[in-house]
């Protein structure tokens, strides 16, 4: 063979083996990638710890479905649970791995018919951290079109609507007898009046009577209109720098002349020379408020104390008062709109029984919180703790002294005498400014 045709031949095998070798790499490079998509389907979760495991996909499901707010269930035609959460058991959903009777029910009828079913239960004494869950709403359906033996079952902690629902009812309530009482004072007086229209004495006299009714009526509508715009209100649409002892002042000189008709003496500390950021009207309201009720809750002739002072990054105005006090069992009812301790007192002094509720939703809006110290024969301090604001001329935070001296001689809260402080877990009942949940928070309530 002549040395070109061995060549040719050699040129030709160099091909196919270069076609070979291009062969076995795609193949190799096929099942690499292969091999890598099945274990990144395997391992979607992999922390840099080398002492952790890497989690499967099965693994990943199971830390969604235990980390759900909602309990799910997923039970077969015999009743069986096959697949649930811990929510679904914190809930009552789920009784030794089977359905609890009510709820089977109506899976039964899901199996039947196929249909979506939805429904309220109501669990076995379940709580859920330190509140009862009362009322459980469940949805329940089929699986999956293509396969009828299972139904899954979503269920939620209903109990705040039904406590929602519950307080909505009560507030139209507790407002239409509020405002019958002076309608019908009203309509009683005018009709007295007009019997009576030939005498001055007497037209004078229920004039005057109807004079304070109408204000009064006046004055409710008026607090709950503001109580209203403050709930629906997630922060004040204007904050500016606001001085917190002309708060302080303001509030005082609005409440001295009630204060000198019962003979109470209001005495304050010196000035801490504190601003916060907020609505210079809504504070002096809510101190007044504060003081209103120090005054119409102490003896006659008796010294209500109100002090401002810098605590930490907070400024604490503190009212204090050493009339009757507040029973533990009225503590916490005490901040429900229009709960009474006292009614008949309340209705003497006027009272529309919002005025700690308009506080409640103040100290919301300025980011702070309320609390109250009480004890029954001993007296009453309510504290209003804000955010201290350190604007432009404030000075560095270290500037900026505690100025904490609520406990001086003339100051003294009705706790200290007996060695507990204003804030004391003993008697104490605390409310903070907490969500803006819901607040759903439970709302602070007047005395009076």
């Amino acid at each position: 063979m002549t040395e070109r045709a061995w060549g040719a031949v050699l040129g030709a095998g160099g091909v196919v083996v270069v076609l070979v070798l291009v062969a076995v790499t795609a193949l190799v490079v096929t099942v690499v990638r292969r091999r890598r998509r099945e274990a990144a389907s395997r391992q979607v979760v992999e922390t840099t710890d080398p002492s952790h495991q890497v989690a499967t996909v099965a693994q990943v499901m199971h830390f969604v479905l235990e980390a759900s707010p909602l309990g799910i269930a997923v039970v077969d035609r015999r009743q069986d649970v096959v697949v649930e959460n811990q929510r679904a058991r914190d809930l009552g959903l789920i009784r030794d791995r089977v359905l609890i009777p009510e709820v089977w029910r109506l899976a039964a009828l899901v199996f039947d018919d196929g249909e979506h079913r939805d429904a309220v239960y109501r669990p076995r004494a379940e709580r859920r951290g330190d509140r009862p869950v009362f009322s459980v709403a469940v949805s329940v359906s089929v699986l999956t079109s293509l396969d009828d033996r299972f139904v899954v079952v979503f269920a939620e902690d209903n109990s705040e609507n039904v406590r929602m629902e519950a307080a909505r009812r009560d507030f139209v309530a507790n407002v239409s007898h509020e405002l019958k009482t002076p309608v019908g004072a009203i309509s009683l007086l005018v009709e007295t009046m007009l019997e009576a229209s030939e005498d001055p004495d007497a037209v004078a006299y229920f004039g005057e009577k109807l004079s304070g009714e109408s204000h009064r009526m006046a004055e409710m509508i008026s607090e709950l209109i503001a109580l209203s715009k403050l709930q629906g209100a997630e922060a004040l649409p204007d904050p500016v720098p606001v001085d917190i002892d002309e708060v302080v002042d303001d509030a005082v000189a609005r409440c001295r002349t009630a204060a000198e008709v019962r003979g109470t003496v209001l005495r304050t500390n010196a000035a801490c020379g504190a601003r916060i950021l907020g609505d210079h009207q809504l504070l002096v309201t809510a101190v007044a408020n504060l003081i209103t009720n120090a005054v119409n809750y102490s003896p006659e002739r008796t010294p209500v104390s109100v002090t401002r002072a810098v605590k930490g990054g907070s400024v604490v105005v503190r009212v204090t008062d050493h009339g009757i006090g507040i029973a533990p069992e009225d503590q916490k009812r005490v901040f429900e709109r229009f709960y009474r301790v006292d009614k008949a007192r309340s209705r003497g002094t006027g009272g529309t029984g919002l005025g700690l509720a308009l506080v409640k939703h103040t100290a919301i809006n300025h980011n702070g919180n309320i609390s109250l110290w009480s004890r029954p024969g001993t007296g009453s301090t309510f504290s209003l703790e804000l955010p201290l604001y350190r604007g432009e001329g404030d000075g560095t935070p270290g500037q900026v002294p505690d100025q904490e001296r609520l406990t001086a001689p003339d100051f003294v809260a009705p706790g200290d005498a007996a060695g507990a402080a204003p804030g004391d877990a003993q008697g104490e009942a605390k409310v903070n400014s907490g969500r803006k949940d819901g607040d759903q928070g439970p709302d602070i309530r007047d005395r009076g």
